[in-house]
């Protein structure tokens, strides 16, 4: 907790400067803040030996977790959480890899899916078990049960953002 410990001096300056700011509210915002920087910076460090950055990695997972023929763009956005300009490059780069491709519906010709190529695919098997053994050492230091309680606060935190909306 000690590289958390200058926000920690500032969050007190910032109380005894405004004393109606919310401490413990600021306090889990910047921790969540933190956690994003450590996993992202993590995750680039894990894939670069497979030729992915992050955020291509959300994508093609969001796609291997997909039953069916894949996704159209907009879901894509949503599954991952990015915007849709992000999607639109992110999409394109991972296309110029032979990693995905991209298909007219067969619902509905004007729409678009983007699916897993066999590559794709195939790259995905590879990095599994570093992604696995990333995932397990980053949250080693929770029990089984704390893991699931702070999953269910977490979960709670977003629905509230949810609500808001």
């Amino acid at each position: 907790m000690s590289s958390f410990l200058p926000t920690e001096k500032r969050l007190a300056v910032t109380r005894r400067r405004h004393p109606a700011f919310p401490r413990g509210s600021a306090v889990l915002v910047r921790l969540v803040k933190h956690l994003h920087k450590r996993v992202h910076d993590e995750a680039n460090a894990a894939l670069k030996p497979f030729g992915l950055n992050h955020p291509q990695y959300n994508l093609l997972m969001m796609l291997y977790g997909t039953d069916g023929d894949g996704l159209n763009p907009s879901q894509l956005a949503e599954a991952a959480g990015e915007k849709a300009a992000n999607i639109t490059r992110l999409t394109n780069e991972l296309c110029e890899k032979g990693l995905i491709e991209r298909a007219a519906s067969e619902d509905d010709r004007r729409k678009l899916v983007l699916s897993l190529t066999p590559a794709g695919l195939a790259l995905i098997e590879r990095l599994l078990p570093s992604i696995c053994a990333l995932l397990d050492e980053q949250t080693r230091g929770l029990a089984a049960p704390e893991q699931a309680e702070l999953e269910r606060l977490l979960k709670k935190f977003l629905d509230g953002f949810d609500r808001r909306a």
